[in-house]
């Protein structure tokens, strides 16, 4: 059975999805060991629903260090799921290959320090792309900078608005993550 470690910030949607794709045998001999959150929010509440171990470390700047103490030594891969902290270089460089993240766009655009959530969508619709998506991708020091696993694209319609990309995006990131997440384990 291999060891998921999921890092969580806000409601615990895409940790949701990654539990329901476990009990319903499309993410196969792997479980949620743990789950970790950065501030107070929902993500701790849905782990706390499937028996799943929960921590909360609080942001700051000994962050990285307190997560190490914590993330057992078993663990074959730690999902990043709307997950807002930055990881210190050298948890990401211990946990090299094993660190994976999910972003609302088309990565390399769009990445980088601010771009999560609805600033992602705003940038889109105003630099006028025509098309947009979700990536899949290792986690590495430099942010949202590491190798694809993953992508999946729509078009941008002119009728779109930031809030019905966050909408579509959101609907890639359930069918891609769970796909992203077998790959990474071998499966």
């Amino acid at each position: 059975m291999k060891n998921i470690v999921v890092l969580v910030s806000g409601s615990g949607t895409n940790l949701q999805r990654i539990i329901d794709t476990i009990d319903a045998g499309e993410i196969q001999n792997a479980k949620v060991s743990l789950v970790v959150a950065d501030r107070e929010c929902f993500g701790l509440e849905r782990a706390k629903n499937h028996n799943i171990e929960s921590i909360l470390i609080p942001r700051g700047k000994n962050f990285s260090s307190e997560l190490a103490k914590v993330i057992p030594e078993n663990t074959d891969l730690i999902v990043l799921a709307g997950f807002l902290s930055i990881l210190k270089s050298e948890f990401c460089e211990n946990w090299n290959g094993k660190i994976i993240n999910i972003h609302p766009a088309l990565l390399p655009k769009f990445g980088g320090k601010g771009m999560w959530g609805m600033n992602v969508h705003n940038a889109v619709i105003e630099a006028k792309e025509v098309e947009s998506g979700a990536t899949v991708h290792f986690v590495t020091p430099g942010i949202d900078e590491g190798e694809a696993i993953l992508q999946k694209s729509f078009e941008v319609t002119a009728d779109d608005t930031p809030e019905t990309l966050a909408q579509k995006v959101h609907k890639i990131e359930y069918e891609i993550f769970p796909i992203a997440i077998n790959k990474v384990l071998g499966n």
